[in-house]
């Protein structure tokens, strides 16, 4: 298992152990199904569904991706993406509150795809590195975490405009230093 993927498992352990039943609630969306769904419904507060991060199995592949933009894709990204079906995770850094972008069924792979292909674009027209987003900040900022495609290291980007600044050499060490929340996650 690769630093990334452990970095994940661990930070997703401590999420869990923060969570008062072992795991998540959603509103239930009987059209947006995903395996890490629990067999367990609340009603109460209108329908919900508990949820925990589930493997990806098989994991899902970035070669179409890859052969689209006609480059490598970082190991770190695939990895962070490829291993769970989860919704997003919530976490507190020395900065404020970051929610993890996670992929909930093989339907969102296939979104977040295509809004990486769109993101190439702009990306190429003004000269810059690709990258791939993978977690927003506080909920009233357009700022996002992304991940450098060509150094792994985690910026700080805000829409349309070069990265602002380098926050950890690697997407490991980034998630290393995050502390789960016990906000309700939600789906991105």
């Amino acid at each position: 298992m690769d630093t990334v993927s452990r970095a994940l498992q661990a930070l997703v352990n401590r999420a869990l152990a923060l969570a008062p039943e072992g795991h998540f609630w959603l509103p239930f969306d009987p059209d947006w199904r995903s395996p890490c769904e629990l067999d367990r419904r609340r009603e109460a507060q209108g329908p919900q569904i508990g949820w925990r991060p589930a493997p990806q199995t098989p994991p899902v592949s970035f070669d179409g991706l890859a052969n689209a933009l006609d480059q490598p894709i970082h190991p770190d990204i695939c990895a962070y993406f490829s291993q769970y079906w989860s919704g997003s995770l919530e976490a507190q850094t020395q900065e404020g509150h970051v929610s993890l972008i996670q992929l909930w069924n093989p339907e969102d792979f296939d979104r977040l795809i295509e809004n990486l292909i769109g993101h190439s674009l702009v990306k190429k027209r003004r000269r810059e590195t690709f990258t791939v987003f993978f977690a927003t900040t506080e909920a009233d900022s357009e700022l996002f975490l992304s991940i450098d495609n060509l150094t792994g290291k985690v910026l700080l980007e805000h829409p349309g405009k070069p990265p602002l600044r380098t926050v950890a050499d690697s997407v490991a060490e980034f998630l290393g230093t995050l502390t789960p929340v016990t906000s309700m996650p939600g789906i991105y």
